[in-house]
């Protein structure tokens, strides 16, 4: 049986953290009872408040994508908490941080285990005006919707070019952008395949809502330009029709490939429009740029409809049925981890 937590310290025996193992034929994953032994090496120590599940957590956590280079490795690729202890100056125990991407459940543990251990430059400080569990109502998919608003931004784009199309627009990153670009000023226009959400994602800031299967996008390399830019979560066909009916010096950020990872195009919509594809590697980001983000999601860029774009909170024993739910395509918003629930009933 796991220990109990010792009365004089904030670290227990054992904790629980939900691990992956992933071989060539065989996947499980569930959760076990770990030590600090078993996390890997770091400088900073943190209890873990919360996480959040992620179209790549899903695939992780089911075996339906090669996510893990290693295994076996806790899941969730988002993490929000307190220091506990920490080797590097720039923390204290009792900070509030958080860390987004930077290989987390892909080349060592992540955010889904009551305590992990991190490189101190992995961490970023939690802004003023944001708590532990909106950062990871935030997490990755709305730190993705941003990077994608200010590499567009930094290529050009202004919201007086006209309105900018979201696809995949009922998902986590979909949503989230929806309310990040209107709040900087753009008009949004939304592309799903769920009709059944078209007045929830106008209640996040969408114009206008099409269904995916009726827009016509025509099949000549340029056709008729409808949006001045456009976020992509979805690749593919997606992402082909996208560059010939964007406008003149317009973007296209791509972060997604749920529909795909081939792009079939000709050049003319680079050289005749001008138009420009903007890879997001949000997982990457350089910490200035990354601690820059959050301080913008904590405050002009902070996404106003966070109370909706949260569809449940879920402990880690809730973590499959999600993960299902979300690889049938069954998502909708964010899903918050409550990685600290019962984080007391070791014993």
């Amino acid at each position: 049986m796991p220990a109990s937590i010792h009365a004089n310290s904030a670290v227990p025996d054992l904790f629980r953290a939900f691990r992956i193992h992933a071989g060539e034929n065989h996947h499980s994953a569930g959760i076990e009872h770990l030590s600090l032994d078993d996390l890997s090496a770091g400088e900073v120590l943190i209890k873990t408040a919360y996480s959040s599940v992620n179209y790549k957590d899903a695939l992780a956590g089911t075996g339906e994508g090669k996510i893990l280079r290693t295994s076996p490795l806790i899941g969730g690729i988002d993490i929000s908490g307190h220091v506990v202890r920490s080797e590097d100056a720039r923390f204290k125990a009792g900070d509030a941080v958080l860390v987004t991407g930077c290989g987390l459940s892909e080349t060592r543990g992540g955010g889904y285990s009551e305590f992990q251990r991190l490189p101190a430059e992995w961490v970023v400080p939690l802004p003023d005006n944001l708590s532990l569990r909106d950062a990871m109502a935030i997490g990755t998919a709305g730190f993705t919707a941003a990077l994608s608003l200010w590499r567009m931004l930094a290529n050009g784009q202004l919201p007086s070019a006209g309105p900018i199309v979201v696809t995949g627009a009922s998902g986590g990153v979909g949503t989230l952008a929806i309310d990040i670009f209107t709040r900087a000023g753009f008009e949004v226009h939304a592309i799903s395949g769920k009709m059944a959400q078209f007045e929830f994602l106008k209640s996040l800031g969408a114009t206008a809502v099409l269904d995916r299967s009726s827009v016509n996008f025509g099949s000549r390399p340029l056709e008729s330009a409808l949006w001045a830019g456009a976020l992509d979560n979805v690749g593919g066909a997606m992402l082909s029709n996208l560059c010939r009916v964007i406008k003149p010096w317009g973007s296209i950020a791509s972060c997604g490939m749920a529909g795909g990872n081939e792009v079939h195009t000709t050049v003319m919509p680079f050289i005749i429009r001008g138009v420009s594809i903007l890879g997001i590697n949000s997982a990457n980001t350089p910490m200035p740029i990354r601690a820059e983000l959050w301080r913008r999601l904590a405050s002009d860029w902070k996404p106003a409809h966070l109370d909706k774009i949260v569809q449940s909170e879920v402990p880690l024993q809730g973590l499959p049925e999600v993960f299902t739910r979300l690889i049938s395509g069954g998502a909708l918003g964010r899903v918050v981890v409550n990685v600290a629930e019962n984080s007391a009933d070791l014993k």
